[in-house]
Formats: structure tokens, sequence, C-alpha cells
């Protein structure tokens, strides 16, 4: 038996524009607009967006409360306007024909259950683990450990799919045989945890995951 876990955002579903789009929503009140570039390298790349940017723009309010105000706009724009990235669908039939196939994502379920079921994917999935289902965000391992333990695969014989550094450090920590898929946000990022980097979902293949956790 073996398992595959998802990332969500950037790897099943092409928000991370959304984000980002939600991210100078807020900044706007100080007249602040950040690039894809920089949101990119310093917003996903370093796992602590939030802190960054208010560090970095001196910004009169916390961390939490930065988070406080964008999960709306971000909840909003994700349930209306994201879309399926490239290759999702014909890689969740490959691989929920051979095993049982979870999400283990840092959004919270108002999140996430809309826009799958929105955009005809739901199905596919035996769990959907989201921000609530576990203690500690990406990059803690809780979000891949709580996965591996809802599809009753041990976290040895999973494998996880992901578009960050941080998602691939949260997979790695838990156990899991990481694969990154690089998006057009997280390109220039290190994805030295990776077992394997692969152009798309494409590449995701029935024999590439057999691989794998053969030889974990």
């Amino acid at each position: 038996m073996a398992g595959v876990v998802f990332d969500l955002d950037g790897v099943l579903i092409d928000s991370e524009g959304l984000w980002h789009r939600a991210t100078n929503e807020v900044l706007a009140e100080w007249g602040i607009n950040v690039s894809a570039e920089e949101y990119g390298r310093d917003w996903i790349g370093t796992a602590k967006g939030p802190e960054f940017g208010v560090a970095k723009y001196r910004l009169p309010i916390d961390a939490a409360e930065f988070r406080r105000r964008r999960k709306p706009i971000v909840t909003d724009l994700v349930t209306r306007e994201a879309q399926l990235m490239p290759g999702v669908v014909p890689a969740l039939v490959r691989l929920s024909a051979r095993w049982p196939i979870a999400v283990a994502t840092n959004s919270a379920a108002a999140a996430v259950e809309p826009v799958l079921e929105r955009l005809g994917v739901r199905h596919y999935f035996r769990e959907l683990v989201t921000r609530e289902r576990y203690l500690n965000a990406k990059p803690a391992p809780d979000a891949y450990l709580a996965a591996a333990q809802a599809i009753g695969v041990p976290p040895k014989r999973c494998v996880a799919i992901e578009d960050s550094p941080r998602g691939l450090e949260s997979a790695h920590r838990a156990g899991l045989r990481p694969i990154a898929v690089p998006n057009d946000f997280t390109r220039c990022l290190d994805f030295s945890l990776a077992v394997r980097v692969v152009a798309s979902l494409d590449d995701v293949t029935t024999s590439l995951v057999g691989e794998l956790v053969r030889d974990a």
C-alpha cells in the first residue's frame, strides 16, 4: 500500500496569484504593492511572509493581524476565481485508481471544500486535511503526519506533491517522499529537500510514485 498527499495552493489550484492579490489588497492601506517576484521569493519562500512584510515595511500591525485581515479576502478570491493547475485531473484519475490520495494544506476548510467541489475534483480525495485538523502549520510536519494517518498509510509509504520549500520541509520532516512541482511564483526557490523535481503534474506518474515508495 502507498499513498499520495497533495498540497493545495500552487499544486492543485492556481491560487498563488490570488494570495498575491490579497496580500497587496491589505498592503494598499499603506500605499505598498509588492511584485510577483518579491512575493514568491520573500513571502512564499520564507515560510513567514506576514512577519517578513510587517518588518520590511514597518507596518503598524503585527503578523497575526495581517493574517486576520487577509484571510477573508483570500477565501473569497479562491472560492470564486481559482482554477485547476495544468494536469490536475489526469493526475488525480491515474493516482486515485491505484492508491488513496489526500490534501494536506495550511488553508482552512472554508477555502478548500467549496473550491474543490466547484472544480469537480473533491471526490478523488479520501481526506482533506485542512488547517483545523492539526496543531502546527507547515513547515512543521503536523499536516503530513495527519494526512498519512487519515488515509491509513505509513508516512514512509507516502509521496507528497509540493510547490514550495516550506511544504517540502513539512513533508520531509514527516517522513514522506516529497516531489516538487515548481510554479511561476516558486520556480526561483530552493527545492533541495525534494527527492524529485518535475516540470508539471504530467510527470507525476504511477511509475514514479511506485519507484519512490520502493526506494524509501
